[in-house]
């Protein structure tokens, strides 16, 4: 058995190894006195918390991380205004007034955090310039005031390039090894797509082939802070390319393509770059690249998708434009707008149209839309168009008193999420709409009351062809 003595030997040796292995924050900030403060780091789409102190009563703290937290963190003070920092393994050192005062800040100790200060001070200068020397040069290019002066349109030309080429060698000079070599690009490419997007369009296709690059399974970009902002930036670039609906789409698809193919290496990172960029394409309304994304995901055999996920996207691959919506068996609390309706099931109606819409009362969304669908109900029944509400409530009287008035036939059987009705229509959130053609092929997944009175204005009224 080990005795007391050998514990006590054992346990300063762990201790102490902990130590050894930690690299050291350290810094004086002369107006904090006496505050917390934590260093954070990242993991993906999360933050987490490496460590913490208290700041004496000069203002000196000191803070630590391990190999564990390489990448980037950021400190945190009071006053929530954070100071980002190059967790790689160095020791670093800060002097300065308050985090919140950034113009007072200076790193003292870190090769690789006074790289990242001085080109955190140098680069947005540059950039300012560039925009502006790329504003001047189309006023001497297209403006018949100036584009017959040469000279100054040559000059312009000349700066831009030496400021480029000021930039780029500043990158190239960094050593390989260094997580600044890699940070700094990426850091550039992912905070440049506003301006490239509305002043410097012709670097778009370059700068969309560049995060179509990105490896997401790389360490260094799951640790960065970037994680998120990276397909953020990337698909607003997308959408925001100048080019038609049509077109996006297909670039959406091309994006699409290449990061799941690098993410199938990765399970867990397949796993939380699908579910985010899913939401982020429903919360867009991108909903072709969205399906294309669900179907792209459930298609691929190497990795396991998180059950919950899977059924989320599956709604997709089921529900898409062309299948056979289920059918709907009205139960017997079905609540009918008129006695003189006989009918059992959904198919019974013999609409020209349907609108299936999925809701309930405790649905903030639903009590603005569903009251919106029955006021345009009556005009829609003249062109054809028959709605069926079914209800995800569990509580009769919520139920009723809800939808007691709607015109429509409104449906429920008080199991919510487990309801047939909506497990059958692979329904994960409220409202959900679908609308079906007379032999109940789904022809639209509306995503609003007004997309779907736009449809029927355009399509019923004005009698347009509908799309094959």
């Amino acid at each position: 058995m080990m005795n007391y003595k050998n514990v006590f030997t054992l346990f300063w040796c762990i201790l102490f190894s902990g130590i050894a292995n930690s690299q050291f924050i350290t810094g004086k900030l002369s107006l904090s006195t006496n505050q917390e403060i934590t260093l954070q780091g990242f993991n993906g789409l999360k933050n987490y918390q490496i460590s913490d102190t208290k700041t004496d009563h000069e203002g000196n703290f000191t803070l630590h991380y391990t190999v564990n937290d390489y990448g980037v963190g950021y400190l945190m003070a009071s006053d929530n205004k954070p100071l980002f920092v190059i967790l790689s393994g160095e020791d670093i050192a800060i002097v300065g007034e308050a985090l919140s005062y950034i113009e007072t800040l200076r790193i003292t100790k870190g090769q690789e955090n006074q790289w990242f200060e001085q080109y955190a001070k140098e680069h947005p200068k540059r950039e300012q310039a560039l925009s502006a020397w790329v504003y001047l040069e189309k006023l001497y290019q297209m403006d018949s005031l100036f584009s017959m002066q040469q000279t100054p349109a040559q000059a312009i030309a000349k700066e831009k390039k030496r400021i480029k080429n000021e930039d780029a060698s500043f990158l190239n000079a960094l050593p390989k090894e260094s997580y600044v070599k890699w940070f700094l690009p990426t850091r550039k490419l992912v905070s440049s797509v506003s301006v490239v997007a509305q002043y410097r369009t012709e670097e778009i296709p370059e700068t969309i082939a560049a995060f179509r690059a990105l490896d997401y399974i790389d360490q260094r970009l799951y640790k960065s802070g970037l994680f998120k902002d990276a397909i953020e930036s990337h698909f607003w670039l997308l959408e925001n390319c100048g080019k038609s609906i049509d077109a996006v789409f297909i670039e959406m698809q091309l994006s699409i393509d290449a990061m799941v193919d690098q993410l199938t290496k990765d399970e867990q990172k397949l796993n939380e770059v699908t579910n985010y960029l899913f939401d982020l394409l429903e919360r867009h309304s991108l909903f072709q690249a969205s399906e294309y994304l669900a179907i792209k995901v459930l298609n691929q055999g190497s990795c396991t998708i998180n059950s919950d996920l899977a059924k989320q996207l599956e709604t997709y691959r089921s529900m898409k434009k062309g299948n056979t919506a289920p059918e709907i068996f009205f139960p017997e609390t079905t609540l009918f707008p008129s006695s003189k309706h006989t009918f059992k099931k959904l198919s019974d109606m013999k609409s020209n149209y349907t609108l299936v819409v999925f809701g309930a009362s405790w649905c903030p969304k639903c009590t603005e839309e569903i009251p919106e669908i029955a006021k345009k109900y009556q005009d829609w029944k003249k062109n054809g168009l028959e709605v069926v509400f079914v209800s995800l409530d569990e509580n009769e009287n919520e139920f009723k008193k809800f939808a007691s008035g709607f015109p429509f036939i409104s449906v429920c059987d008080y199991q919510k999420w487990n309801s047939p009705i909506a497990q059958d229509y692979y329904v994960f959130g409220t409202p959900t709409m679908y609308l079906l053609d007379g032999a109940q092929k789904i022809i639209l997944r509306p995503n609003s009351v007004n997309q779907m009175n736009a449809w029927v204005d355009w399509y019923l009224v004005q009698g347009n062809l509908l799309p094959k």
